[in-house]
């Protein structure tokens, strides 16, 4: 297939508005795909390139991009993607320049709309609303195979990209291989954000009540006396937590996969900060002294698999009751209620010994591999919301020569891009302003005056008082003293918070304030 191909259909999904319609256009191009083009084709019109980073920053992308096009279309899906690897395998003295120098051949083989398509996935900014579910839905029609079969599998191998390989090139059989496996993590399920305690479990009925910890997300899978622990973005890190594959090794359980979390506790229990956990998770060398420095303790919430039988189907109520007999000593606190005034005093005890909240889970709901469940809610005392870093603005006077002012932007899930919600400069350390500066520039794709515009990559976790109307941003809405809280360097932009949470917040509030007479 051509690569003009691909770029005329993420031209016309982006134009399109309909859902309907994006997945009708994506799947008419994703069934013509060869077998050998299917990995490549799903990545590109997901947004990505398989080879990640190639090594080329935004200043230079702009300068090669301002070279001649070809008039006629020749590049192959293949040829293109070949030319990107040996680009990015490129090292040593001169590389730079190189990389660049063969970007630029590569650049001038592409028409202009082949051209555009590429340099919007080396920036990252491919926004034509075909993420997610949409990408799902597009492989489902073209495959033939049913889309929750897609979906199913696509959680279990932690990204859709090898699920619609195999189900483009190999039909239903394909999708056989996507079972949940020891030592093959899945990605973890998700919470939502809600507002209010007793609400939220009106709406759910009965429900679990769990500590919401401040910690690292951790699966670790057992078999035998074999025990790898993975962190949230499924890389594994067992080398540098021995103390967490000891405590899972000594659960009598022959086989198992838990999902929790770990804490650096102080010596009268409470948790310390999160950037001191993980502090543990970068430790490579001397990981002994570490573990005596600051030992982590597991705090398990979930459990997937036990002894053979696959539990990520079966409901909650079940899997916490196995959990519980699995590894009743490092189960996280959990109290089972419908009661308001029950769930009140949880929350407070949560607080007292120094945790973010609460968690409410419904009973009754899957685990969710990948996604915010509406069965996982998580209540805090004042609203924080997981952004992502869309510009920075250098500072001035005591800040000077520093990126200070932060652009922040909630995810759109049916164009894939991002919504401003505001700015802010507030709660940062002299510490946080060095490092977001060298993190910025690195990301940097261009200068507006004194404001640094930034590949969307950068998840920052932002605390506000509440959501007000605002005609400045195109979203209709802006945070009210927000503050940086911290950097989520575990998250990924497309785990951000949506704006669609961010609207619900907006209409809770509203009705909150109708209900106790207030305007506002």
């Amino acid at each position: 297939m051509l690569l003009l191909d691909v770029a005329r259909t993420s031209e016309r999904v982006a134009s399109l508005s309909k859902r309907t319609e994006k997945i009708a256009a994506l799947a008419e191009c994703l069934r013509r795909l060869g077998p050998e083009e299917a990995a490549i084709g799903v990545a590109y019109l997901s947004g990505r390139l398989p080879q990640g980073r190639i090594g080329v920053g935004g200043a230079a992308l702009r300068q090669t991009a301002q070279g001649t096009h070809a008039a006629e279309p020749s590049l192959t899906l293949a040829e293109v993607d070949g030319a990107l690897t040996r680009i990015a395998g490129l090292g040593g003295p001169g590389s730079s320049a190189a990389r660049q120098e063969a970007l630029a051949s590569l650049l001038g083989r592409a028409t202009d709309l082949e051209a555009s398509l590429l340099i919007r996935l080396l920036v990252g900014e491919l926004r034509q609303g075909a993420l997610g579910g949409v990408m799902e839905e597009a492989v489902s029609r073209a495959s033939g195979i049913p889309a929750d079969a897609i979906r199913r599998a696509a959680m279990v191998a932690g990204s859709l990209d090898p699920v619609a390989v195999q189900a483009l090139t190999q039909g239903a059989s394909g999708l056989a291989s996507f079972k949940v496996g020891l030592f093959r993590p899945l990605s973890p399920m998700l919470a939502q954000p809600a507002d209010d305690l007793d609400g939220a479990l009106k709406a759910m009925g009965e429900a679990a009540l769990e500590f919401k910890l401040d910690g690292a997300r951790v699966q670790a899978h057992k078999a035998g006396d074999e025990v790898r622990v993975y962190s949230r973005r499924l890389h594994d890190v067992t080398g540098s937590v021995p103390d967490l594959v000891e405590a899972v090794r000594g659960l009598h359980a022959r086989e198992l996969i838990l999902d929790g979390e770990a804490l650096a506790l102080r010596p009268d229990g409470t948790p310390h900060s999160f950037q001191v956990t993980m502090g543990r998770f970068g430790t490579k060398l001397d990981v002994e002294r570490s573990r005596r420095e600051l030992p982590l303790t597991p705090f398990f919430f979930d459990l997937l698999r036990v002894d053979g039988d696959d539990l990520h189907d079966a409901p909650a109520r079940e899997r916490f009751r196995a959990l519980r007999e699995a590894a009743p000593s490092f189960a996280v606190p959990q109290r089972i209620t419908s009661d308001p005034s029950e769930a009140d005093d949880f929350f407070e005890e949560a607080l007292r010994r120094g945790h973010e909240g609460v968690m409410m889970k419904g009973m009754e709901g899957r685990y969710e591999a990948g996604r915010r469940g509406a069965g996982w809610l998580k209540l805090k005392p004042a609203h924080t919301l997981d952004l992502v870093v869309l510009a920075a603005e250098w500072g001035h006077g005591r800040r000077k020569g520093r990126l200070s002012n932060l652009h922040l932007g909630a995810r759109d899930p049916r164009t894939g891009g991002f919504v401003m919600l505001g700015k802010t400069f507030k709660g940062m350390t002299d510490a946080m302003l060095d490092w977001q500066t060298k993190r910025f520039q690195s990301l940097a794709l261009g200068t507006d005056g004194h404001v640094v515009h930034v590949r969307p990559e950068q998840v920052v976790e932002i605390a506000f008082n509440d959501v007000q109307e605002s005609p400045h941003y195109p979203g209709g809405l802006a945070l009210r003293f927000a503050r940086v809280k911290r950097y989520r360097d575990d998250k990924r932009a497309d785990e951000a918070d949506t704006i669609d949470t961010v609207r619900a917040i907006a209409r809770a509030e509203v009705r909150a304030s109708r209900a106790k007479g207030g305007v506002r």
